[in-house]
Parts: structure tokens; C-alpha cells; sequence
């Protein structure tokens, strides 16, 4: 196997391929895996009257049970990161420097931080950004084997990588001596989610299922006839 970079060439007996949200190496990823932005604020710091106002004594990370969540937690110097919701796909999966800025987001964001933190309402962000993350249709990490099992790739993460990347490298070095083990026999490791269809129907079943979901979380949970089909079909959280 070998690697062209722009440093120079790496050339290796076999490859553990963690790809993420930019066009994979792989081309036949290409149909399992999309871009989509998440963003966050960062508050400024917290006054110890305010940090006592909210109650987060044990500054415990939080994500909250939407279908489109937020998640915050409280920094070493006690602002609060706060992030989730609105998850943007740009037709025909564009990533680009462009889209790390969107305004029309973080002014969500920032009402949903007052309402979840009214007695916060005067605290001001002193920093927003955004950036591409890798997801799939059944929102969490796919793997395979390429190249006559010369290659081994886990993607499709969804933002849920930070804790499940090792997991998914035990996997992948599973993969790559050819033996079945514990690992290689799970049902989600030898099964691959629902493959996304071409554009433009992509952009139209992503915004459909954006607008299902949102729907969801304004009515108490209940999923309408479009999401039920999805979860018959091993598609999102509940697959």
C-alpha cells in the first residue's frame, strides 16, 4: 500500500484508513458518508455569583435527549461551551472555510442558551466557529476492510467519536490480521448503514429528515410517518 502526501510517500504493508468528513480516500465511501456542520459558542468567563446561580456544582459534561441536542460544559476557567442543535448539510457536500461562520445559527444557539440558563441571559460569547463532521445514516461508526484486506476503515462517527476512535482502532487492527474476533463478529461492525442517494434527492431526504426531527422534539417526541420509516429501515440514533 502507498500514501502520496504532500511531505512525501508512505508506503506500508497495511493501512488503518480513519477517515472523516472531507471526500475520503476510498471511493467506495463515498455514498455511505456526508459532511454536515455543527457549531458552538463559548461564553466569557463565569463570575463565581453566576457559576453559583446555575447550580453546576459538579461540572458534569451535559447533552440534553432532542433529537437535534445541545451539548455544553463548563471549561478549566469556567465558561461554558455550549454547541449542538442545527447540523447543516451543504448540497453536494461542500466543506470549505466558508461555512465554519453562520450566523443564523448561533443566533439559535444563543436563544436556546437563555432559555435553558435565563439567569445567564447578560453573559456575552466571546467566541463562535463551526466545523465539518463526518455522518452516516445510522449516526454512529461504520467499518470494513478494502484492498484485499490490505485496508481497513472506520468513519461515520457523527460527532460521537471522541470516546468510540478507540474502539474503532481495536476494530480496524482486528480487521487487518484477517482473524474473526470478538470485535469483528459484532453485528455492527459486519453490517454498513443505509447508503445515501445521488443529489439532488440527498439534499431533499436530509432536509426532509431535518424538518421530521425538529418536528419530533416540538410535539413531545412523537415521529411522524417519515421517521417511522426510517426506523424500520436501520436509518438514525434508533437503528
Amino acid at each position: 500500500m502507498r500514501v502520496q502526501t504532500p511531505h512525501g510517500r508512505v508506503d506500508a504493508a497495511r493501512v488503518a484508513l480513519a477517515t472523516g468528513a472531507h471526500p475520503s480516500l476510498l471511493r467506495r465511501l463515498h455514498h455511505y458518508v456526508v459532511p454536515v456542520y455543527d457549531y458552538a459558542l463559548m461564553t466569557e468567563p463565569l463570575t463565581d455569583d453566576q457559576l453559583a446561580s446555575i447550580g453546576w456544582a459538579n461540572r458534569q459534561g451535559v447533552g440534553d435527549a432532542g433529537n437535534q441536542f445541545h451539548y455544553y460544559r463548563l471549561t478549566a476557567d469556567n465558561r461554558i461551551l455550549w454547541g449542538g442543535y442545527d447540523a447543516v448539510y451543504y448540497r453536494d457536500g461542500r466543506v470549505g472555510a466558508e461555512h465554519d461562520q453562520r450566523e443564523a445559527t448561533f443566533q439559535i444557539l444563543a436563544d436556546h442558551f437563555v432559555e435553558t440558563f435565563p439567569q445567564l441571559a447578560d453573559v456575552r460569547f466571546t467566541h463562535k466557529w463551526g466545523g465539518a463532521i463526518d455522518t452516516c445514516s445510522r449516526f454512529s461508526g461504520f467499518f470494513g476492510t478494502a484492498h484485499g484486506g490490505k485496508l481497513a476503515y472506520a468513519v461515520g462517527y457523527t460527532g460521537l467519536g471522541v470516546g468510540a476512535t478507540r474502539f474503532g482502532a481495536n476494530v480496524m487492527l482486528d480487521l487487518l490480521t484477517g482473524r474473526r474476533t470478538e470485535l469483528t463478529s459484532l453485528k455492527m461492525v459486519r453490517r454498513k448503514p443505509m447508503p445515501f442517494p445521488p443529489e439532488p434527492v440527498r439534499s431533499r431526504v436530509i432536509e426532509l429528515t431535518q424538518w421530521s426531527i425538529a418536528r419530533a422534539d416540538s410535539r413531545g417526541g412523537r415521529r411522524n410517518l417519515w421517521l417511522r420509516t426510517l426506523d424500520k429501515a436501520g436509518v438514525g440514533f434508533d437503528s
